[in-house]
C-alpha cells in the first residue's frame, strides 16, 4: 500500500462520520517527506478539498528581520515556532470551519517573502481541510532538555539557549490554538534525523531545476546550515508524536509505506 492509498482510507474513514462542519486533518512529516505531494493527491480525489500549508503561514522577512532584532538573531531564519503568523492560521482555518469562503496564504520560498495578498487563492467552501507541516500538532521540549546543543548552530550561534527557548515558549504558549483546530493528526514517519537532510536537499535541487532565484534559493552547504534550525523539535516530534498521532505512517528513506497505525477515535 502507499502512503496516498493508506491516507485517503484514512480520511474516507474519518469523513463517512456524520459532520455539521469540514474534517481538518493536520499533516505533520519532516522536510521533504512528501507532505505537500501527497496533500495534492488527495485533494485530487476529493472535491472540495483545501490545502493550508504551515509554510504559507511564514511572518513576512521584514517581520522575521524585527523578530531577529528583539529576540534572536536566528529568528530572520524562517521554520521554528515564532516565525509563524499564527492569527492568521487560525483565522483562515475557522472561516474555512464555518463554511466561508476564504483567501488561502501563499509564501514565495524563492523571494523568502510572503506572495502579494492578491495572489492567494480562494476558496469558497470545503468539506475537506489538510493542514499540512513539518510540526504540525508538535509539543513543546522539556525546558531541561534544551540546555546542552544538539549541533553546531545552537553550540555556536545560540550558545545561551535563547534562541531556542524562546521557539519552544512560543510552540507552548501561541501555538495551541491553531493546532487545536485539528480534529485528526496525521503523522509521516521518517526513518530518522539522518534521513531527513538528504529529503531537503532533493528538494532543494529540484526547485533549482526550475530555474528558481533569489535569496531563498539554497547550495547544499546552505540547506545543511537551514536544517539544522529543524534538527531537536524533528527529533523530539519522530520520537514524542507516535505515540499519540491518530496515523502513522513510516516511511523508508526512498519514502515507501513501510508500516502504519492508525488509532479510530469519534470526531467532534
Amino acid at each position: 500500500m502507499s502512503p496516498e492509498t493508506a491516507l485517503l482510507n484514512f480520511v474516507a474513514s474519518a469523513m463517512s462520520e456524520r459532520r455539521d462542519r469540514p474534517l481538518v486533518i493536520g499533516l505533520c512529516g519532516s522536510q521533504g517527506s512528501g507532505k505537500s505531494t501527497l496533500s495534492a493527491a488527495i485533494a485530487a480525489h476529493i472535491p472540495g478539498t483545501a490545502v493550508i500549508s504551515l509554510d504559507d503561514l511564514y511572518l513576512t522577512k521584514r517581520e522575521r528581520e524585527r523578530l531577529a532584532c528583539k529576540v534572536h538573531p536566528l529568528f530572520a531564519t524562517r521554520g521554528v515556532p515564532g516565525t509563524h503568523d499564527v492569527p492568521l492560521g487560525i483565522a483562515t482555518l475557522k472561516a474555512l470551519r464555518d463554511g466561508k469562503s476564504a483567501a488561502l496564504p501563499r509564501f514565495d520560498k524563492a523571494r523568502d517573502d510572503r506572495s502579494p495578498h492578491e495572489r492567494w487563492p480562494i476558496m469558497s467552501s470545503a468539506q475537506l481541510i489538510l493542514f499540512e507541516g513539518w510540526c504540525i500538532g508538535a509539543l513543546p521540549v522539556a525546558d531541561e532538555d534544551l540546555d546542552v546543543p544538539i549541533n553546531d548552530l545552537e553550540r555556536k550561534e545560540d550558545s545561551d539557549a535563547t534562541w531556542r527557548r524562546s521557539w519552544n515558549a512560543a510552540l507552548r504558549e501561541v501555538y495551541p490554538p491553531l493546532f487545536g483546530l485539528v480534529d485528526r493528526l496525521v503523522m509521516l514517519a521518517a526513518p530518522g534525523w539522518d534521513t531527513v537532510l538528504g529529503w531537503r536537499l532533493q528538494q532543494e535541487h529540484a526547485l533549482r531545476a526550475t530555474g528558481a532565484s533569489g535569496a531563498g534559493v539554497m547550495e547544499d552547504a546552505e540547506v545543511a546550515r537551514f536544517v539544522s534550525h529543524y534538527e531537536r523539535l524533528t527529533r523530539h516530534i519522530l520520537d514524542e508524536m507516535p505515540m499519540r498521532a491518530d496515523l502513522v505512517l513510516k516511511l523508508a528513506p526512498d519514502r515507501r509505506l513501510v508500516g502504519g497505525l492508525s488509532r479510530l477515535r469519534n470526531v467532534p
